[in-house]
């Protein structure tokens, strides 16, 4: 492993579950694996295999119904339920978000579409848009700055929101089929971009992809089946 010693997520044995009896669909059945800092990690398998449970949960979205999950060390969930109280706060802080679509407000230009998820955390407006600068030259997008999303090309408008997630310096990113909607350059482009932040920002990363064009740029790739890794 790249990383720290100690992971920055890290997955013990668990297991999510919908409904009960007849009706029970066992989403994860047993899961374990770790992330380390500076390592981008893929994840990938057929529909209904567990991808999007496994994102959901580390971005403490989604509770699981049995096992422990750590965050930078710290147990968040275990024993059946949540040993945060404050997991918007823990989103908001720890974690950065990246969407196979930008979802970026297309009434806000590049720039305060960055600013907006520092603001929201209490910076003031001044700073926010500062530091949504620095973020959109450091990808290669400081040019288009003003531009609104409908002016941006697909890859211009994914580096944009790449900005976005990691607005808040957060520890750990959580990208879901991050590259889908690109061509074979600028998904390796995006994919490169992702590989620095890891390295520079000593960040975590969990992709989740079907994309067999950019499955050379992981450390490693993890499948899952039906709820296993395999």
């Amino acid at each position: 492993m790249i990383g720290a010693p100690t992971p920055l997520v890290s997955f013990v044995d668990v297991r999510k579950h919908y409904g009960e009896g007849s009706a029970r669909v066992d989403a994860l059945r047993g899961v374990s694996f770790d992330v380390g800092a500076g390592e981008v990690v893929g994840l990938r398998g057929p529909s209904g295999s567990g991808k999007t449970t496994v994102l959901n949960i580390v971005g403490c979205i989604l509770a699981p119904s049995e096992g422990t999950v750590r965050i930078a060390g710290e147990d968040i969930f275990a024993e059946g339920h949540w040993l945060r109280r404050d997991l918007r706060r823990l989103r908001l802080e720890t974690i950065g978000f990246i969407f196979q679509f930008h979802n970026l407000l297309p009434f806000l230009t590049a720039t305060d579409n960055v600013a907006l998820v520092l603001q929201l955390a209490g910076e003031p407006r001044a700073a926010a848009r500062r530091r949504a600068r620095e973020l959109l030259d450091y990808l290669d997008v400081g040019h288009r700055r003003d531009a609104f999303p409908a002016q941006l090309s697909g890859g211009e408008a994914q580096r944009v929101a790449i900005a976005r997630a990691l607005a808040n310096r957060p520890r750990i990113i959580l990208a879901d089929e991050p590259t889908a909607a690109l061509d074979s350059q600028r998904a390796q482009t995006v994919m490169d971009l992702l590989r620095r932040v890891a390295v520079d920002q000593k960040a975590a990363i969990v992709v989740v992809t079907h994309d067999e064009k950019i499955v050379d740029r992981f450390d490693r790739m993890l499948e899952l089946r039906d709820g296993l890794l395999i």
